[in-house]
C-alpha cells in the first residue's frame, strides 16, 4: 500500500508539472486555484468496504500552503515591478491566504505607482496585516506625494519604528524643503546608521548650509564613500572648490562617482584645465566621466570642445551623452547640426532620446522655425511614454508657437489633461508672442482657478502679452500684484517689459521714473526698450537723455546708434543724424542685419535687409510698401517715414 502512495503521490506531482509546462494559456490565477482545488484521492481499494474512510491529503499540508503562498507573492512583487498593478491585485483578491508580505508588496506597489489613495484604503481594511516595512511604504507614498501631515500622522501612530522608517521620514522632509523638521527627527533617533547622516548632510548642503553640513560630517562616527562624495560635491557647488580638492585628497577610498564630483566641481567654477587634468588622472573612467567633461566644456563656451571628446568617446555612449552635446549645440546657435545629430542618434537602435532630448531638438526647431522638422520630432514623441510628460508638452507648445502655428500649440495645451506650472507658462508666453494678450490673460486667470500658484516666468509672459497687445492698465495692475507678493522676486525684465508698455503706449515719462526709481542692474536691456518708445513717439529731448546713458552702459552697440539715426532723421534733425553715422564709421560699428526666412514647397527663402539677390525680392518690396500705407491709413504707423538700414551694412 505504501508502495501504491508513492507511486500515486509521483502521479500527482507529474499531473501538476505537466499542467504548468503544456497549458501556457491557463493564467497566473487559475493555475494557483488549480492547486488549491479539494484534495484527491489517491488510493481506493476495491476490496474494502464502502465504510472504511479513504486515504487523502490532509487538508491542512502547512508547508505546502505557504509554498503557494510564497509563489503568489513573488508573482505580485514582480507584477507591481513592472507597472501591472491591476494584475497584481486580481491575484491578491483571489488569495485565500494572505501574510504580511502579500499586503506589504501590494501597498508598496500601489504607492510605487503614485497610486497613494488606493494604497491608503488597502491599508485600512481591517484584515490587514501590516509590519514595520507595511507601515513605512505608506509614509513613503505619502512623503513622495508632498503630503507630509499625513506621513507625519501616520509616523506618530506607528506602534513600531525602525532605523528605516526614521530615515525614509528625514529624507522626505529634506526632499520638501523641510530641513528644520528632518533636523529635529534626527536629533529624537535612538539609533543612527550612516544613511541617516548622510541624508542630513545632503539636506544642509542643498540649503547651502555648507558649514552645518562640515560639522555633521566631522561628527560622522562612520563615514562611507557616499559620504565624502556629498561633501565634495556641496562644497564645490559653493564655490569652495579648493576644499573640496583637499578633502578629495583625504578620502580613504574612492570611486568613480568621487572622481565625477570632483571634476565637475571645477567645471563648475570654470577651473577647465584642473578638470582636464583630473579627467586624464582617472585610473578608469565611466560614461558618466565623460559626460561630466562634456556637460563642463559647454556650460563654459567650448562647444568645439565638448565636440572633440564626445567624438574620442569610446562605444557606450548612453542618452545623457547625446542629450548633453545636442542640448549645447542648440544653445549655441548650431541648430541645424543638433537636429542632424538627433536623427543619427534616433537610427542607433541602442540609445533611445529621453524627454530631456526632446526638449532641446524642438529647441532647435523653434530657433529653426522648422515646422516640418518639429512635426517629425512630434510623430517621434507620439510613440513614446513621453507624449505625456508635461516637460515635453512645454516644448511642443514653444515649438508650435515659435513657427507660427499658434492653434497647434493650443491644442497640444488643451490636449495635456494634468497641467503644471510650466506648461501654463508655455501658452501664456505663445500667446505673448503672438500679441494676444487678452487670450494671455484668460489662461492666467484659468490657471489660478485651478489652484496653481504663478512664478516669476508666469509675469514676465503676461507683461509681455499686455505690452504687445497694448493692455497699458491691464499690465501695471499685473506689476503692481506682483510687487505686492513677496514670495516672488522681481527681476530686470519685470521691469523691463513695463517699461516697455509704457513705451509702446507713448507714456515716456512714466517708463524714465519707472527706471530711474527702479532697484534693478542698469543695462542697455532695460533702457533700450525707452529709446525705441521715444524713436516710434519722437520725443528727441528724452531720446538724447536715454542715449547717453545707453552709451555709457553699451558704447559698441550698433545699434543704439541705428535708433539714434532713426530717431534723429524722423526728427528733421539731419546734422545729427549724420554725426551718428559718421561715429559708427569711426568705430567700424555695424549693426546685424535683420535676418528672416520662410519654407514653400521644401524650399527655404533667406530675405536679409538691404540683399537683394533673392529673386522674390521686387515682389516682396512692393508688397511691404502697400502694407505700410495701408498701416499709414489706420493709424497703426505715426509717420510716412521709413527708415532703411542698408548705409550701415
Amino acid at each position: 500500500m505504501l508502495t501504491s502512495l508513492r507511486s500515486s503521490s509521483r502521479s500527482l506531482r507529474h499531473g501538476l508539472t505537466f499542467i504548468k509546462h503544456f497549458h501556457p494559456k491557463i493564467g497566473v490565477i487559475n493555475f494557483f486555484k488549480l492547486q488549491r482545488d479539494p484534495p484527491l484521492k489517491l488510493y481506493h481499494s476495491i476490496t474494502q468496504s464502502r465504510e472504511v474512510p479513504t486515504f487523502s491529503i490532509p487538508r491542512e499540508d502547512y508547508p505546502l500552503k505557504q509554498e503557494v503562498v510564497a509563489k503568489e507573492n513573488w508573482m505580485i512583487t514582480k507584477l507591481c515591478r513592472e507597472g501591472k498593478i491591476s494584475e497584481a491585485r486580481k491575484l491578491f483578491d483571489v488569495m485565500p491566504d494572505r501574510d504580511v508580505i502579500s499586503w506589504t508588496a501590494l501597498i508598496s506597489g500601489y504607492v510605487k505607482c503614485g497610486q497613494v489613495k488606493e494604497a491608503r484604503e488597502l491599508f485600512d481594511r481591517a484584515d490587514a496585516k501590516k509590519d514595520v516595512v507595511t507601515w513605512t511604504s505608506m509614509i513613503s507614498g505619502y512623503l513622495k506625494s508632498k503630503r507630509i501631515s499625513e506621513a507625519e500622522r501616520l509616523f506618530h501612530a506607528m506602534p513600531d519604528k525602525n532605523v528605516v522608517t526614521w530615515n525614509t521620514m528625514i529624507d522626505g522632509y529634506v526632499r520638501n524643503g523641510r530641513i528644520e523638521h528632518a533636523l529635529m527627527v534626527f536629533d529624537k533617533m535612538g539609533e543612527r546608521n550612516v544613511v541617516s547622516w548622510n541624508t542630513v548632510i545632503s539636506g544642509l548642503v542643498n540649503c547651502g548650509r555648507i558649514d552645518e553640513a562640515m560639522g555633521f560630517f566631522s561628527r560622522t562616527p562612520l563615514k562611507n564613500v557616499i559620504s565624502w562624495t556629498i561633501m565634495i560635491s556641496g562644497l564645490a557647488r559653493n564655490k569652495r572648490v579648493d576644499e573640496a580638492r583637499l578633502l578629495f585628497d583625504t578620502m580613504p577610498e574612492r570611486n568613480a562617482v568621487s572622481w565625477n564630483a570632483m571634476i565637475t566641481g571645477y567645471a563648475q567654477n570654470t577651473r577647465l584645465s584642473e578638470a582636464c587634468n583630473l579627467f586624464e588622472k582617472m585610473p578608469e573612467k565611466d560614461v558618466q566621466s565623460w559626460n561630466a567633461m562634456i556637460t563642463g566644456f559647454i556650460q563654459n563656451g567650448e562647444l568645439e570642445k565638448a565636440r572633440k571628446l564626445f567624438d574620442e568617446m569610446p562605444a557606450g555612449k548612453n542618452v545623457v551623452s547625446w542629450t548633453a552635446i545636442i542640448s549645447g549645440l542648440m544653445q549655441s546657435g548650431e541648430s541645424e547640426e543638433a537636429l542632424r545629430l538627433f536623427y543619427v542618434m534616433n537610427k542607433s537602435s541602442r540609445v533611445k532620446p529621453n524627454e530631456a532630448t526632446f526638449a532641446s531638438v524642438l529647441g532647435a526647431c523653434s530657433d529653426l522655425a522648422g515646422l516640418g522638422e518639429g512635426k517629425q520630432v512630434h510623430q517621434v514623441i507620439s510613440k513614446t511614454a513621453y507624449q505625456e510628460s508635461e516637460f515635453v508638452i512645454s516644448a511642443l507648445i514653444n515649438m508650435y508657437s515659435k513657427c507660427g502655428e499658434i492653434e497647434m500649440a493650443r491644442q497640444m495645451f488643451d490636449y495635456n489633461g494634468s497641467r503644471d506650472l510650466v506648461c501654463f507658462n508655455s501658452i501664456i508666453a505663445a500667446y505673448a508672442h503672438h500679441g494676444f494678450g487678452r487670450e494671455a490673460i484668460r489662461v492666467f486667470e484659468e490657471m489660478q482657478k485651478t489652484g496653481l500658484k504663478p512664478n516669476e516666468v508666469t509675469y514676465v509672459g503676461l507683461l509681455s502679452a499686455c505690452s504687445h497687445a497694448g493692455l497699458v492698465q491691464e499690465g501695471l495692475n499685473y506689476f503692481k500684484g506682483l510687487l505686492q507678493n513677496e514670495s516672488l522676486k522681481v527681476r530686470d525684465d519685470h521691469y523691463t517689459c513695463v517699461v516697455d508698455l509704457y513705451g509702446r503706449a507713448g507714456k515716456l515719462k512714466e517708463a524714465f521714473d519707472l527706471l530711474e526709481r527702479a532697484p534693478l542692474k542698469e543695462s542697455s536691456y532695460s533702457w533700450g526698450p525707452l529709446l525705441s518708445g521715444c524713436n516710434i513717439h519722437g520725443n528727441l529731448d528724452m531720446g538724447k537723455v536715454v542715449a547717453e546713458k545707453l552709451l555709457d552702459l553699451d558704447s559698441v552697440s550698433g545699434g543704439i546708434y541705428v535708433l539714434l539715426f532713426n530717431m534723429y532723421s524722423n526728427g528733421g534733425k539731419l546734422k545729427e543724424a549724420e554725426k551718428m553715422k559718421m561715429k559708427m564709421k569711426e568705430g567700424r560699428l555695424k549693426k546685424e542685419p535683420g535676418c528672416s526666412w520662410i519654407e514653400v514647397g521644401n524650399k527655404f527663402h533667406v530675405f536679409v535687409v538691404g540683399d537683394r539677390c533673392n529673386g522674390e525680392s521686387e515682389g516682396v518690396c512692393f508688397l511691404l510698401f502697400d502694407l505700410h500705407e495701408k498701416m499709414k491709413k489706420v493709424g497703426a504707423l505715426l509717420d510716412d517715414v521709413v527708415i532703411m538700414e542698408e548705409c550701415f551694412l
